[in-house]
């Protein structure tokens, strides 16, 4: 009986297969983002959540109903808007009046891919309607605990030039974010396929609706614990402290990263140590994903702004600081 069950366990190469079988089926209607498919399937498998930020048109929808599709999971979505309520997101108690008694109405964040449209356009209180259930997977309505089933992932989008009737997302939200990803135009040669695949000029034009689900919650978890078990040397998890402890004290930096910048390195350098089809751990892995979870963890001095200096390239000096270790 054990062999057979061993027999049914994913294995590493099987995994990191699945992880790009996902990663093509998404490819296929947002083309010329697979750097942007990439993190977001680092996000999921590291069970994290994301924020996309991005001028409109560049795909951030798209990705997460494109992700939602390709996984035989429940998917939420919801706009945030200034007038929205934290009840409208996580539910609420009604009132019955046959039964006498209070009965508990579900939001849309009961679900296991939760798409947080503009998450910026709501007031704080409805934002951190987020907070229990990013960092705890639970909520609580009227003094009751309610589990949400894994897999169980947030993605956030929020556009970072119309700034009008926005409201900034506060540290303690931002810090529930595993990864800050920012999307860019893609290529030439990419937005002529865009252009093709939009105006139905290609014959085999494949819409998000048509995508096949890849992966259910059940081979999700695996993978998710496959990548737990990837082995990381006690260097590798001193050089990803000493990053995010340089962060701290770094010339120009008001505020560094704090714990959870370093765990999640660590969790996100082991799904790419899988992805790569690796049972451990390298620097490279640990320096890839470093300015996606430092980005939205820093606060810039002033003067350092007013030098026209960005967040990246504080980060790939802090980066560079560091001496990688060697085996």
């Amino acid at each position: 009986m054990s062999t057979e069950l061993e027999n049914k366990r994913m294995s590493l190469i099987d995994a990191a297969e699945a992880v790009k079988q996902v990663k093509q089926n998404i490819s296929r209607v947002l083309v010329g983002q697979d750097a942007i498919v990439e993190d977001v399937l680092t996000v999921l498998f590291a069970g994290g959540h994301v924020l996309l930020e991005g001028v409109p048109g560049l795909g951030k929808t798209l990705l997460v109903r494109a992700l939602a599709k390709s996984l035989n999971v429940d998917f939420s979505r919801v706009q945030f808007t200034p007038d929205l309520m934290p009840s409208d997101v996580v539910g609420h108690s009604l009132y019955d009046m046959k039964s006498g008694e209070f009965n508990i109405k579900k939001g849309p964040a009961f679900t296991n891919i939760l798409l947080a449209d503009e998450i910026n356009r709501a007031p704080a209180k409805t934002q951190s309607s987020l907070l229990e259930v990013m960092q705890e997977q639970q909520i609580t309505i009227d003094g009751e605990s309610l589990s949400i089933d894994s897999p169980f992932m947030v993605l956030a989008t929020q556009n970072p030039l119309d700034q009008e009737g926005t409201y900034p997302l506060p540290e303690a939200e931002l810090d529930r974010f595993m990864m800050k990803v920012e999307l860019g135009f893609p290529s030439h040669e990419a937005e002529v396929e865009l252009l093709k695949l939009n105006t139905k000029v290609v014959s085999n034009e494949s819409t998000v609706e048509q995508l096949p689900a890849v992966l259910d919650a059940a081979r999700i978890s695996e993978i998710k614990q496959l990548c737990a078990d990837r082995l990381v040397d006690e260097k590798i998890l001193n050089y990803a402290v000493d990053i995010v402890r340089n962060s701290r004290t770094w010339q120009g930096v008001l505020h560094g990263a704090g714990l959870r910048a370093s765990i999640n390195l660590i969790k996100a350098a082991k799904v790419i140590a899988l992805m790569n089809g690796r049972d451990f751990v390298i620097p490279d892995d640990v320096k890839s994903v470093a300015p996606n979870i430092l980005r939205h963890r820093l606060i810039l001095s002033a003067d350092l702004e007013l030098e026209g200096v960005s967040y990246d390239e504080v980060i790939n000096a802090i980066l560079a600081s560091v001496e990688a270790p060697r085996s």
